[in-house]
């Protein structure tokens, strides 16, 4: 029961950590992934796994944790535009550390045990019950913080007063620790975190955040069940990781939509 659960938990975490970090940049193009959590994920995972010195879980929510706290670090100093331009080019030097300790893997079964863990295939290899505590006690704090900030976030997107720096930083560093509970157990999963928001954008005008908060978060578990079933029982004898196929099954639903909206643009 417990892969359900975490099929629930990222269905969540991820899709209400994109709303946010979109209402806090004021841009439908804002990712959880941008300022490199992702990258900093997998090269703790990979650097845990192939050396041995923690757990694979461990590992992915230590370098987490030091990345998301070098983010509000800087956060207190850059603008928006500067930050995210810092997250992606951070983003780029950590996981080419990540390719290079993955591609020199010592054994076979190491590199495989990395790369499931990457596909996200909610197995929970290795994953204990200290890791499962501290990820539960991280996704509550998340969720919480989500919501005491909600007001400030949806004022802040509206343009009706601008967030401080420090309030910037702690909130990121709190989308930080959301992602972290999941992803760390988990996995990266690509997707959910940006093309739900942007499709509860399209079904829900931008208003209040609680709001997108709920659509989002109803969306990304439906997509993500349906995704977990197909991969468990639908597999045709192949393996299918969750993130590609969640995308290809995300895509076409995409397509009506986006075209939906463009006609609609037309006509009014």
């Amino acid at each position: 029961m417990l892969n359900l659960l975490y099929v629930f938990l990222c269905g969540i975490a991820l899709p209400i950590g994109g709303v946010q970090m979109q209402y806090l940049w004021r841009n439908q193009l804002g990712d959880i992934y941008s300022l490199g959590l992702g990258s900093a994920a997998c090269l703790g995972a990979a650097t845990a796994t192939m050396t041995g010195w923690c757990s694979l879980t461990a590992g992915a929510f230590i370098c987490q944790a030091v990345c998301a706290i070098l983010v509000s670090l800087i956060a207190l100093r850059l603008n928006t535009s500067r930050l995210i331009t810092f997250g992606i080019l951070f983003g780029t030097v950590i996981g080419s550390l990540g390719t290079i300790v993955v591609t020199n893997a010592p054994t076979g079964d190491l590199l495989k045990q990395y790369y499931l863990w990457g596909a996200a295939n909610f197995k929970l290899q290795g994953v204990t019950a200290c890791d499962i505590a501290v990820s539960l006690l991280m996704f509550g704090a998340g969720i919480a913080v989500a919501f005491l900030c909600a007001d400030k976030l949806t004022r802040h997107f509206k343009g009706e007063f601008e967030l401080s720096n420090f309030s910037k930083a702690a909130i990121l560093f709190m989308i930080s620790v959301l992602v972290t509970s999941v992803v760390s157990i988990c996995g990266t999963i690509g997707f959910i975190s940006l093309g739900i928001p942007n499709l509860a954008r399209i079904i829900l005008p931008p208003g209040d955040i609680r709001k997108q908060y709920a659509l989002s978060a109803s969306m990304g578990v439906a997509l993500l069940l349906i995704t977990y079933l197909v991969v468990e029982y639908c597999n045709f004898g192949i393996y299918l990781p969750v993130s590609a196929t969640m995308a290809l099954i995300a895509l076409p639903l995409m397509v009506v939509i986006f075209r939906k909206q463009g006609q609609d643009g037309q006509q009014s």
